[in-house]
């Protein structure tokens, strides 16, 4: 009688801590320039909505310091963030390559990377250590904004400061490369830079131009060359083993199903930017831009800094849309 009594209290004590275990808050820390008041913000509050079906519980807490978000994370007081994919790197490089130097050119090429993320096949490449990627979005092209239109070719850069991300090792090695000046910079302070004068040309999304009034830095003269150098993304990571058994894939499928709104406020941003300020790249410049980048990345993924796999995966992608490109039938990459 007195086993029984053992076992019958064992198994109502596993039954409340496994209730509670799965009745407890996640603390989801969402990066957004804006605070509350920005889109990723909003975007994650119908995440937070939608993540109840998947049985948590999942308590938004803004940051508008993207450092900050991503060390509370890892230092336990954040069970999920929401960041972006670059900052993202360091808890999964496979999904942080994404956003890698001339990797994907087009939103086209964008929106089919990010329908084979939800794919079953690819959830192991999700996992890194204690860290899982459960959702990918796009936030838009990257492109370089400069205070000066003569600024229109390469041989034009040479010399110039440009502001790069401190944690990106990426950034400055490319700008090494092409014989102009890094200076190390974080979201939070790159475009006072620029606006101030103190760097010649940053690297932004369209989504970021207004919040962040770089309208100031581009002046009278600057300009907005039309020619994405970078896809920029959205990363939201959890930790695993604070969610309940399921939860990434259910919620990479739904975060696929948002990738078409995604789009739309990107094609919006980028159309309300006045037309004054974009200026295209020379058509004859354009195969030796193609050329410096795709180097780059096989430089930056043979010292680790990129995913091999990403890479292989993203030159798919672009020989699936363009298989007349003459890197399609390489195998360096």
């Amino acid at each position: 009688m007195k086993k029984t009594n053992i076992l019958a209290a064992a198994i109502v004590t596993a039954s409340v801590a496994f209730s509670s275990a799965a009745h407890a808050k996640q603390t989801l820390c969402v990066f957004d320039l804006l605070g509350t008041g920005g889109d990723v913000y909003a975007m994650m509050k119908d995440y937070s909505l939608a993540a109840a079906k998947w049985g948590a519980d999942v308590e938004l807490k803004p940051y508008t310091d993207e450092r900050i978000a991503a060390e509370d994370f890892k230092a336990g007081q954040c069970d999920a963030v929401s960041l972006t994919g670059l900052r993202g790197r360091q808890f999964n490089t496979f999904t942080g390559s994404i956003d890698s130097i001339g990797a994907i050119t087009t939103y086209a090429q964008m929106r089919d990377v990010l329908t084979l993320l939800s794919n079953t096949k690819m959830a192991p490449y999700m996992v890194s250590g204690a860290y899982e990627v459960v959702g990918v979005v796009p936030l838009g092209a990257g492109y370089l904004l400069v205070n000066d239109r003569a600024i229109n070719n390469l041989s034009k850069v040479s010399g110039k400061k440009i502001a790069v991300l401190d944690y990106d090792k990426s950034q400055a090695k490319m700008v090494q490369k092409i014989g102009a000046q890094p200076v190390a910079s974080d979201i939070t302070n790159f475009a006072g830079k620029f606006n101030n004068g103190q760097v010649d040309i940053v690297a932004a999304p369209a989504v970021a131009i207004k919040p962040l009034e770089l309208y100031k830095g581009l002046g009278t003269k600057g300009a907005i060359i039309r020619f994405p150098i970078v896809q920029i993304t959205g990363n939201v990571i959890i930790n695993p083993k604070k969610f309940p058994a399921g939860f990434g894939q259910k919620s990479r499928e739904y975060v696929a199903t948002q990738v078409d709104k995604a789009f739309k406020n990107i094609e919006k941003t980028e159309k309300d930017v006045p037309a004054k300020y974009w200026m295209d790249v020379a058509e004859a410049d354009k195969p030796g831009y193609i050329k410096l980048m795709r180097e780059s990345r096989i430089a930056l993924a043979a010292e680790g800094i990129y995913d091999k796999k990403m890479l292989s995966l993203l030159k798919r992608v672009r020989c699936k849309h363009d298989a007349a490109s003459f890197e399609c039938a390489l195998k360096d990459e």
